[in-house]
């Protein structure tokens, strides 16, 4: 799920969608309006699931898509050599998710261990242990 908002009332730290990807922004900067033109925007951000940097140039005014974040707990059920299978602790839904690359959180994973994940635009991410 997505929704529209202004570029330039966007922070670092939220999120944007560039070019079909989920992104979190770390910087913006606002130009003054100029004699013949508006004020424009530029918004640098990292994409949550490859990890690319992308930017974003426009007027300040212009309509970008923002994802909507959902933030879920699920339990390890178990390892295996493609990844992890999870159950979504609310729903008891059942899914597979690839083993994160972070190695603080890759150390911490057994089975039983409780997870949260963010689902973004119907893919899942594990972010932390709890």
């Amino acid at each position: 799920m997505k929704r529209p908002a202004e570029a330039g009332s966007l922070k670092p730290g939220s999120f944007i969608i560039l070019n079909g990807e989920p992104c979190r922004i770390v910087s913006t900067e606002k130009s003054k309006p100029g004699k013949h033109g508006s004020a424009k925007v530029r918004i640098v951000a990292i994409g949550i699931f490859d990890g690319a940097k992308r930017t974003f140039v426009g007027p300040a005014s212009a309509q970008v898509e923002v994802p909507m974040v959902e933030k879920r707990t699920g339990q390890v059920i178990s390892i295996t050599p493609h990844g992890l299978q999870l159950m979504d602790m609310e729903t008891y839904e059942m899914f597979e998710l690839p083993m994160p690359e972070d190695e603080e959180i890759k150390g911490k994973l057994a089975a039983g261990v409780e997870v949260e994940y963010w689902n973004i635009l119907n893919r899942k991410k594990i972010m932390r242990v709890k």
